[in-house]
C-alpha cells in the first residue's frame, strides 16, 4: 500500500504536476496531440490505471459517498467545453490531502480532501482543477512535446504499478527507471497547463455554481495547515507546489466574478462526517469526537454531528443511543434519504433484516432512482431471503441506468439464489469487465455459455457479449496495456 500512494503521487506528478505560477503564455488548445495519443489511447490508459486501483488501493466503496462525488464531478464536467469525456470520479480512503488525474477521464480525491474542505466550493476547486487537465488534454500534449514519454514508457509504468503490488523494491526501480530521465522536462514543460488548470477550472466553477473564490480559498487553508504543522506540507502541496504569488494571482482571478450568496449543500455537510466516522481507528474515538461537538456551544452545524454520533454509535454497536439520537433527526426531516438509509443501516447492524427492508421499501417509494437507496434495499432483501423480490428490483433499476460494480454484484447473488446461473453468470462476467479483467469475464461467460437451461435468447445474448469482449481483449494486447 505504501507503494500504491507513492505510484498515486506519482501519477499526481505527471497527470496533475506542479501547482506554480509562471509567465509563460498558455498553450493552445488544439488537437494536435490527437496525432501522437488518441482518445481512445487514453481511455484505454485510464482504464490500465483504474484497473491497479480498483485491485490494490483503497478505494471508498460506499454508494453514498460515491453519489456524492460523483454529483459533483459529473455538475462540473457537464459544463466543460468538452463534456463527451466518460469521467470516472472516485475517493480513496486516505486522510492525506491529495487528489490527481489520468488519462482517460480518470479523477481521484482522497477523503482528506474533503474533511480539510471548509465549504463544497473548496472541494470542487480541487476538482475543477484536475477535470481541466483531462478536458484540455494536457497529458496528450505532454507526449506530444516530450518524446521521452512514449507510448510504451506509459504501458510500463502501468506494469511498474503491478509489479511494485507484488515486490515493492523492484516496482519503484522499475518506476524511477521508466520516469527519471524525462521527469524535470515534463514538469518545466506542464507548468503553462497549471495555469491553463486554473484558469479553466474556476470557469467551471462558476458555470456549475460553486463559488469561484473556492480554489484560493482551498490554497489558503493549505498554507495555514502547513504554518500549523510546523512546516510539513501536506502531500497535495508536495506535488502541487503553492506560491504566495499564485494564491494572490487565483484570488485575483476570483474577484473578477460577481459575488454571490454561496452555501454548502447538506450532503457536502453529512458526507464530511461520514467520512469522518470513517477516519478514526476505533467507532469509540468518533463517538467521542461527535458528543464533544454537540456539546460545545461554539460547534455551528449540530445537525451534521449528530448524524456522525448516529453513525458512530451504531457502529460502536450502541443501538439504543443511536435510535435516540436518530429519532431527534427524523422529527425534524422525516424524508431526509440520508437520514432514513441510516435508519435501514442500524436494523441491519441488529440483524433485524425484514424491519431494514420495510424501511427501504417506504424510502424507496419516495427516491425510487437513488442508487444508494436500491442497492442498500437490495442487500436487505438478500439478507431477508427474499432474492426474488431483490432480483426483480435490481432488474427494473438496470433498465434505465448505467448499472456499476456494486450492482452486478449484487444481482449476480440474486440471480444465484432464484436458481438462474446462466443470470448469474452473465452479471458476474460484466462484473469482472468493470473491473478491468476482460479475460475473466469472458471466462465467466463461456461457462454461461455450458449451462443447459439456457434458452435462446439467452444464447444469443451471451454469443453477442462474447463477440464484444473479446474484441476488447485483443485491442488490449495490441495497445500493451
Amino acid at each position: 500500500m505504501k507503494f500504491l500512494s507513492t505510484i498515486l503521487v506519482a501519477l499526481g506528478l505527471i497527470f496533475s504536476t506542479a501547482w506554480a505560477v509562471t509567465t509563460h503564455d498558455l498553450p493552445d488548445i488544439g488537437d494536435s496531440a490527437g496525432s501522437v495519443v488518441s482518445p481512445e489511447y487514453e481511455l484505454r490508459l485510464g482504464q490500465a490505471v483504474m484497473r491497479q486501483v480498483r485491485q490494490y488501493a483503497n478505494m471508498i466503496q460506499d454508494p453514498e459517498v460515491e453519489s456524492y462525488i460523483l454529483s459533483i464531478g459529473y455538475q462540473l464536467a457537464a459544463n466543460s467545453d468538452n463534456n463527451q469525456i466518460p469521467f470516472i470520479f472516485f475517493i480513496m480512503n486516505d486522510p492525506v490531502i491529495n487528489a490527481f488525474a489520468a488519462p482517460g477521464g480518470v479523477v481521484g480525491v482522497n477523503s482528506g480532501v474533503i474533511l480539510n474542505s471548509e465549504t463544497e466550493s473548496e472541494l470542487a476547486g480541487v476538482m475543477a482543477h484536475e477535470i481541466a487537465h483531462v478536458t484540455q488534454r494536457h497529458m496528450a500534449r505532454t507526449f506530444e512535446k516530450a518524446s521521452q514519454f512514449s507510448l510504451p514508457m506509459m504501458a510500463a509504468m502501468i506494469g511498474a504499478i503491478a509489479l511494485g503490488i507484488a515486490n515493492p523494491e523492484a516496482g519503484q526501480a522499475a518506476l524511477a527507471i521508466t520516469m527519471g530521465a524525462s521527469a524535470q522536462y515534463q514538469i518545466n514543460f506542464t507548468r503553462a497547463n497549471e495555469e491553463e488548470a486554473d484558469r479553466v477550472g474556476m470557469q467551471l466553477l462558476a458555470r456549475s455554481g460553486f463559488d469561484p473564490r473556492g480554489m484560493p480559498a482551498f490554497f489558503e487553508h493549505l498554507q495555514q495547515i502547513t504554518r500549523y504543522s510546523g512546516g510539513n506540507a501536506p502531500e497535495f502541496l508536495r506535488s502541487h507546489p503553492l506560491t504566495e504569488s499564485r494564491i494572490a494571482d487565483s484570488m485575483a482571478r476570483a474577484n473578477q466574478y460577481p459575488p454571490g450568496k454561496y452555501q454548502s449543500s447538506i450532503s457536502f455537510k453529512l458526507i464530511r462526517a461520514k467520512l469522518l466516522v470513517m477516519a478514526q481507528d476505533r467507532p469509540n474515538e468518533a463517538v467521542k469526537l461527535f458528543e464533544q461537538q454537540l456539546s460545545s456551544d461554539d460547534y455551528p452545524d449540530k445537525t451534521s454531528a449528530r448524524y456522525g454520533y448516529v453513525l458512530a454509535l451504531t457502529a460502536a454497536e450502541n443501538f439504543l443511543k443511536a435510535r435516540e439520537q436518530l429519532h431527534i433527526l427524523l422529527n425534524d426531516e422525516p424524508e431526509n434519504i440520508a437520514y432514513l438509509l441510516a435508519a435501514a443501516r442500524l436494523e441491519s447492524a441488529q440483524r433485524n433484516f425484514p424491519a431494514a427492508a420495510g424501511i427501504y421499501r417506504e424510502a424507496h417509494r419516495l427516491y425510487p432512482d437513488y442508487r444508494p437507496l436500491v442497492l442498500g434495499y437490495a442487500r436487505a432483501l438478500l439478507d431477508a431471503r427474499e432474492s426474488l423480490v431483490a432480483r426483480d428490483l435490481l432488474r427494473r433499476y438496470g433498465q434505465d441506468h448505467d448499472p456499476d460494480l456494486a450492482y452486478y454484484d449484487l444481482l449476480s447473488q440474486a440471480e444465484a439464489e432464484t436458481g438462474s446461473p446462466a443470470e448469474s453468470g452473465i452479471a458476474k462476467a460484466e462484473y469482472y469487465y468493470l473491473s478491468g479483467d476482460t479475460k475473466l469475464a469472458i471466462d465467466r461467460l463461456k461457462f454461461a455459455q455450458l449451462q443447459t437451461e439456457l434458452n435462446y435468447y439467452q444464447q444469443e445474448r451471451i454469443s453477442a457479449r462474447l463477440a464484444q469482449l473479446e474484441y476488447e481483449l485483443e485491442l488490449e494486447k495490441e495497445l500493451q496495456l
